[in-house]
Order: C-alpha cells, then sequence, then structure tokens
C-alpha cells in the first residue's frame, strides 16, 4: 500500500497493492496500522456511507464544524469518480485551494482527507457507488457545504460533465460568504484537534 501526500496538507492518496488471478481480484482497502503511519495517529471509524451517483453528480462541497468535525476515508466500489479535497481552514497556507483524485475500480484508490478539510467528488459514470469511511456519526446542525461551482474555488470537472446538483448544494454559500458568516473551521482550532487525536 502507498500513502501519498496531496498538495493538502492532512490529506493523503492511498493505493492499495492488487492480486489479481483467475478468480478476480483481493485487495486491502484500508490498513488504519499504516494510514497512522502517514497520519499521526489511527483514525477511529464510527460510521459507514455509501453514495449511488448517475454520471454528472457533483456532491459537496460539505464539512463540518471543529471540533469533532468528521475525517473521511473515501472510494469508488464500482464507477468512477473524481474526489476533491478543499482546505477551508481559514489561516492554512493553501486557504481556497484543492486537489483531486480519480477513484475508480481499476487503481482502487483511496483519499484520506482530516477533519476541517472540505470534501466533493463528481461522477464520472451512472452507477458510481461510493463509499466514506468516517471518524464521527452524521450530525446536521453542525454540517455545511459550499457551492461546488463556486468561481473562487474554481473545481474543474472533466470535459463532457453536466453537473447535477442537489437542492442543498446548489443553495450552499460561496466561499466568500461562508468566509463571512463564519461557518469556515480556523487551522489553528484544526491543528489543535489533531494533537488530542495523536
Amino acid at each position: 500500500m502507498q500513502i501519498r501526500p496531496l498538495a493538502i496538507a492532512d490529506a493523503f492518496e492511498v493505493t492499495p497493492r492488487q492480486f489479481p488471478d483467475a478468480r478476480g481480484v483481493f485487495l486491502e482497502s484500508f490498513r488504519g496500522d499504516l494510514l497512522a503511519e502517514a497520519v499521526g495517529h489511527r483514525p477511529q471509524v464510527v460510521q459507514t456511507n455509501i453514495s449511488v451517483s448517475s454520471r454528472g453528480t457533483v456532491r459537496g462541497i460539505h464539512f463540518a464544524d471543529v471540533p469533532p468535525s468528521q475525517a473521511k476515508y473515501v472510494t469508488a466500489l464500482s464507477g468512477a469518480l473524481v474526489d476533491f479535497v478543499i482546505d477551508l481552514r481559514v489561516g492554512s497556507p493553501t486557504f481556497g485551494q484543492w486537489d483531486s483524485v480519480l477513484l475508480d475500480t481499476v487503481d482502487r484508490r483511496a483519499v484520506y482527507l482530516a477533519e476541517g478539510l472540505g470534501h466533493a467528488f463528481v461522477a464520472l459514470e451512472d452507477d458510481t457507488t461510493a463509499m466514506y469511511l468516517c471518524t464521527a456519526a452524521y450530525n446536521p446542525a453542525r454540517e455545511h457545504g459550499i457551492h461546488p461551482l463556486d468561481a473562487e474555488v474554481g473545481l474543474v470537472f472533466p470535459d463532457g460533465i453536466e453537473p447535477l446538483l442537489s437542492p442543498k448544494d446548489e443553495s450552499a454559500p460561496s466561499l466568500a460568504e461562508a468566509l463571512d458568516q463564519g461557518l469556515l473551521p480556523s487551522y489553528a482550532a484544526c491543528q489543535e484537534w489533531y494533537g488530542t487525536l495523536g
């Protein structure tokens, strides 16, 4: 298993070793011990989510209040998606920037993003199934969003994709509006929270 830091601190791309034979393929899709070496603590998975999306579906940009927020480990069980990690931590050196990883059933990569980071993805195929391992249970009172088509964030979708958004994501504020409303987590608070997890 290879774990590579993304351009956004506290986010990682995970590429598993695959063992194909005449029957199919076997792989370890998650290794808490190896992830802990990169992250600095072992993420405690308390909730698993699965979403099934049609081509063009955009989910996100989502984030939660810190603490405790919700770290995520995301992979594609079927289909393909472009997974985005957006730095929404006010005061971070990469605030407002993003990185992306293709998640599919060829390389079977995963993305880990720490608490306080924003998450979004766009499905590239019908019936794309994503699985999220989460370190905190969903709490709607503490969940927030940024409009995924906000020009200031500037997520780049593959050619030929017509974004399909939920009403909730369609009505989400821009990054500037969320900043003005005090919705975004602070980098200092996130660093303090990460320190409690080690």
